[in-house]
Order: C-alpha cells, then sequence, then structure tokens
C-alpha cells in the first residue's frame, strides 16, 4: 500500500509498504479516504515542530471507511464511515485521572509521535474510532479533528450564550473556534491581518471582524463592547504579542484562551491579570470532544462551508505540501485523497 512519510525536515516519500494486520480483539482496520494538511503536518515538514520524531508517516485529520473489526468490537461494524481520534495515552497519570488525557505524560499524536494516517490502510483500536453518518460528503467529515480544536478552545474558555469573544488569528483553527463559538450563540470578533480571510470569516458567523494593520484592535474592541473588553480571548496565533492583547482587551472575570506552543517569553504585568482576576488556559488537543463534534457534523449545523479550498490526489502530496508552502494565503484547508 501507499504510504507517505517525511524522513527528516524538507524531504517527503510515498512509500509501498505492507497492508497491516488486525492483531488485538479491539482493533479495527480502516480504508483511508481523505487527510486533512495540517498546520503542525507543514511544521514537521518544515523541521520546526518541536513534538515531532522521523521518520514520521504524517496526518492526523483521518476519514474512511471499517473494512475488518476484530472479535471484540461492537461499537462499529465493517462498511461503517468513521472519522480517528488521534491521541493514545497512560489512563494512570494524574492528568488522565482527571479526565484530561489530551495532555497525559505520555499522550502520543498520531501522525506526529507515531505514525499516522497518511496512508491506505491503518489499525487502531475501536476506542479511536467514531462512526459518522455514510451520507456525509468525505470532505466534510475529515474536518472532524480540525473541529475538535475549535470544540476545546470554547471549553477551555467557558464560552456561553451571550457573551462577546474575540478570536485572534482567522486561519483554518481560528475558523473552527468561529464556529464552535457560534454554535454557543456568542457574539463573535475576529481579527486577522488578511482581509479575505475576514472576509470568509464574516461569511461564516463572525459579527465584527478587524485588520491590525488597519485598525486599533483595542480601540476596536473597547466600542464593541462599550469599554467593557471582551469576556473570552481565544489565540488562534500563539505569539508574545498577541498574548499580551489578550490579556489587554479581555474584560474583567474575562476568560484568555492560548492555543500557541511558542516558547518565546511573553511580557505581562501581573497587574492586568489579578485586577481584572483573568483566568488564563491552554488549549492542548481535545478532551471528549469528537462525540460533540459528530453530531454536529451528521445533523450538519457544522459543515466547512468552503473552509476546504484545494484537493489532491495521494499521488500528488508533493506538489500539495508545495502549494501549500508558496501560496498561504490561497489554501484554507487542503487535502489528500485516497481514492
Amino acid at each position: 500500500m501507499k504510504a507517505i512519510r517525511i524522513p527528516e525536515a524538507h524531504i517527503i516519500e510515498i512509500l509501498d509498504i505492507p497492508v497491516p494486520e488486525l492483531e488485538k480483539d479491539n482493533e479495527v482496520k480502516v480504508k483511508i479516504k481523505r487527510v486533512g494538511i495540517c498546520g503542525s503536518d507543514m511544521h514537521i515538514y518544515h523541521g520546526t515542530n518541536p513534538l515531532a520524531t522521523y521518520p514520521r508517516i504524517v496526518g492526523h485529520e483521518v476519514t474512511g471507511e471499517i473494512v475488518e473489526v476484530g472479535s471484540g468490537v461492537s461499537k462499529v461494524s465493517v462498511g461503517d464511515h468513521v472519522v480517528i481520534e488521534p491521541i493514545t495515552y497512560c489512563g494512570e497519570c494524574y492528568a488522565c485521572k482527571n479526565g484530561r488525557p489530551n495532555v497525559c505524560k505520555e499522550v502520543s499524536v498520531f501522525g506526529v509521535h507515531e505514525d499516522g494516517g497518511m496512508r491506505e490502510f491503518v489499525v487502531l483500536e475501536d476506542r479511536q474510532v467514531h462512526k459518522v453518518d455514510s451520507e456525509i460528503d468525505w470532505d466534510e467529515a475529515v474536518m472532524a479533528e480540525p473541529y475538535t480544536i475549535g470544540a476545546q478552545a470554547t471549553w477551555r474558555g467557558n464560552v456561553e450564550e451571550g457573551q462577546t469573544v474575540f478570536i485572534q488569528g482567522a486561519g483554518p483553527i481560528g475558523i473552527t473556534v468561529l464556529k464552535l463559538a457560534k454554535l454557543r450563540d456568542a457574539t463573535v470578533i475576529i481579527s486577522d491581518f488578511t482581509n479575505e480571510r475576514l472576509a470568509f470569516a464574516k461569511e461564516n458567523g463572525a459579527d465584527y471582524t478587524i485588520n491590525p494593520s488597519e485598525d486599533d484592535v483595542s480601540g476596536q474592541i473597547n466600542e464593541i463592547t462599550n469599554g467593557e473588553g471582551a469576556n473570552v480571548v481565544i489565540d488562534a496565533v500563539g505569539v508574545p504579542q498577541t498574548f499580551e492583547l489578550a490579556v489587554e482587551v479581555a474584560s474583567p472575570a474575562g476568560n484568555v484562551v492560548t492555543l500557541g506552543f511558542n516558547a518565546t517569553p511573553s511580557s505581562i504585568a501581573m497587574m492586568h491579570i489579578t485586577k481584572k482576576e483573568l483566568t488564563i488556559a491552554g488549549s492542548r488537543l481535545q478532551t471528549n470532544q469528537f462525540g460533540k463534534v459528530v453530531e454536529l457534523i451528521n445533523s450538519k449545523k457544522l459543515t466547512h462551508n468552503g473552509l476546504v479550498t484545494h484537493r489532491f490526489h495521494v499521488d500528488q502530496v508533493k506538489e500539495a505540501f508545495e502549494f501549500i508552502e508558496k501560496n498561504p494565503d490561497k489554501v484554507r484547508k487542503a487535502v489528500i485523497e485516497f481514492e
């Protein structure tokens, strides 16, 4: 079978490897249909993902069809369409015992720490697959994992109906956060330096958009919120300046959520945090969000609505990575087709 592997930075291989076989009663075999190319995949390709190990078959945004099940599997059957939950964990550490396996001390992410889904078949434990209605298009189903990132961020920020949410960054992850915040009936402000991205955000429910190169972000948020500030600020950019701004524009008793892995320290005065009694939270991967997201996809309350912009056959994977690298402003989400 074909598999896409990055043996080291800036190199992509199309390999012919054996088809995996079931080894345990609780395993399933999935024929892959679509794999999304994520920013973290691009970072692995560039050699800038600090968590990845090489060589690596990438891909953690994955959907496919069950073609074989172990004798102990009852939650899915042959022929079912599924999305893949891309994390495994120990189940014994403090984080796992407190319902936060996404930050398990031994967490392993499909396509980052272990070989992922950019291959024709994968074998996984049945707990890692979630059934999607067969009428749902593969391009819709493949977005499930990115949506769980947005769902996690809104959960970590305690987004509620009637709140004002400010999202920094209108890239793919910022848009997933936007979609999930709107499903929670929040008023959403979103910022980005690209007006085309802001226009797309507006099409997908953003109430207000701000281009920091054209407007004063803090002033605009004060005007929109009558001087109160944003009740929840979600930083989907993840650089020191955006984190600092998040603390500045958050309302008293507000929540600040960061999704970034930037190792550069930010300069934030404690007074902002203490005076406003802010809650600052990180958001990594997801915790029990797949079931909720799949329900929203199945009910068609959550659709990509133009978020998937480019499709490449598996044989064109090198061209796909090169195109994304050279045209970041043209690509919202690119997917690899295995059909």
